[in-house]
């Protein structure tokens, strides 16, 4: 339990491992009067007013651009990540902002045969939404929820993960001169503020992205009120490379797949079936990409690679990965953490896995990838699903047509073909099966999860 006494918490710089900068804690008063600042602006005109949504969106999304290197700055900082992947995040989150300002949303009329009244169906904003986002991508996935549920009339308060408030603060800063008091707000602060926010009474929908284990307590605290909830959780994602692939032609755009933000995504690749008579020839090339990658610090040129945003996330990797080899896993590359300050990890290909080892069977997030053989592509398909995940999922290999009859396999939310993840776009649903989520973000099914259908009759006047 946190010390309450104190109205602010330590930041710490991951590419130091040392306390850079201090973030306001918030009390439980100062939680009550943002949540009600938010219901009183959506009793207001905000909720009423399309076109003043719509206009405020694309405000936002010019005021983001504008302050773009302010913000990847402290987004680097705080984070860990490259300073160019930082300053994409806030590009991503101004595409976002400019896709649901766009985005046309009509109401659809009935007429049965016979009637004599005209039916419309439209979708009416819930009214607040609390929002919990993590510490991986902190301003894109924040606008995965900002954006379509001020679209749809709706306001928000949102907390960020306590390992990357500032960013997301610098960011509310920015948005508070463009939406109306209220519409918006950014609390941060340790547990149990999530708690708090989750169960807050005036909450009428939870939007979480996070852990998995996270994400079925907070599940369970919205069922009390029934608040509706998007999940949007964990992801043990396969690649699977058939007989037919090149391993060397495609190791690049592989090894990015899973080593991108130090394989800190939910959709990263996290686990390789590859075929037995090419996995050698693949680890290989894995490998040699993977010692020519130096992680650094984020906001030096040039840097790809920056720290694993936190401890105990850097503890884990390590965790998962002296599990594996003393399991009787080889390390190609990497395995172990760097010496110097910071939480810096090698970037690490194993092979000689264990089918059951944690590293495949548990979500690593972090930078280092399991290689397993199959003899049959039956079997790689079914080790690829024998996962209590399904976030996204890939199959590489020459014959586009065979490999799309296996990617249409997968019991996953996405897949893909000669490519990863590569539908985390704003107009394509996003969701995923088993333990990874309920609900969708993103595109028309977004902004429909943070709406209420509605239906109004009236006498028909033809």
């Amino acid at each position: 339990m946190p010390d309450q006494s104190k109205n602010t918490f330590d930041v710490i710089n991951p590419a130091t491992g040392e306390v850079f900068a201090t973030a306001p804690a918030c009390s439980p008063e100062q939680l009550d009067a943002a949540m009600n600042a938010a219901q009183r602006a959506f009793a207001g005109s905000w909720s009423r007013d399309e076109e003043v949504r719509r206009a405020a969106l694309r405000a936002a999304a010019d005021a983001l651009l504008a302050q773009k290197d302010r913000l990847a700055a402290v987004l680097t900082a705080e984070q860990g990540k490259p300073l160019a992947e930082a300053a994409s995040e806030v590009d991503g989150s101004v595409r976002w902002l400019r896709y649901y300002a766009d985005l046309e949303t009509e109401p659809e009329y009935l007429t049965p045969p016979g009637a004599d009244r005209r039916v419309e169906v439209t979708r009416r904003p819930l009214g607040v939404v609390a929002a919990i986002t993590p510490w991986n991508y902190p301003l894109l996935l924040a606008m995965w929820k900002i954006a379509p549920a001020l679209r749809a009339g709706n306001t928000m308060v949102l907390k960020p993960s306590p390992f990357t408030p500032l960013a997301t603060l610098a960011m509310g800063e920015v948005l508070q001169e463009v939406f109306p008091t209220g519409v918006l707000t950014v609390v941060t602060g340790p547990d149990p503020l999530g708690n708090l926010l989750t169960g807050h009474p005036l909450a009428r929908k939870v939007s979480f992205t996070g852990s998995t284990a996270t994400g079925k307590k907070v599940a369970a605290a919205a069922a009390d009120d029934l608040k509706r909830i998007t999940l949007e959780l964990g992801g043990n994602d396969p690649a699977i490379i058939l007989p037919d692939a090149d391993p060397e032609a495609i190791a690049e755009q592989l090894f990015w797949s899973a080593f991108r933000n130090n394989g800190q995504i939910c959709v990263a690749v996290k686990r390789v079936y590859a075929h037995e008579s090419i996995k050698a020839r693949l680890v290989d090339a894995l490998a040699e990409i993977a010692m020519s990658v130096q992680p650094d610090d984020g906001s030096k040129p040039g840097v790809r690679l920056g720290a694993i945003n936190n401890e105990p996330q850097l503890q884990r990797v390590e965790e998962l990965v002296s599990d594996a080899i003393a399991r009787g896993a080889k390390a190609a590359a990497g395995g172990s953490r760097i010496d110097r300050p910071g939480y810096f990890f090698s970037p690490t290909i194993l092979t000689g896995v264990p089918a059951d080892a944690r590293i495949v069977s548990e979500e690593q997030f972090g930078p280092a990838l399991p290689v397993l053989p199959y003899r049959n592509v039956d079997d790689a398909v079914a080790m690829a699903n024998d996962s209590e995940y399904g976030l996204t999922s890939s199959v590489w290999g020459t014959d586009v047509e065979q490999a799309t009859a296996v990617a249409r396999r997968f019991d996953a939310g996405q897949a893909a073909v000669n490519a990863h993840a590569v539908g985390l776009r704003p107009d394509l649903p996003f969701a995923g099966a088993k333990w990874s989520g309920l609900g969708v973000e993103n595109g028309p099914w977004g902004l429909h999860e943070l709406t209420q259908l509605s239906v109004v009759m009236a006498p028909s006047t033809t």
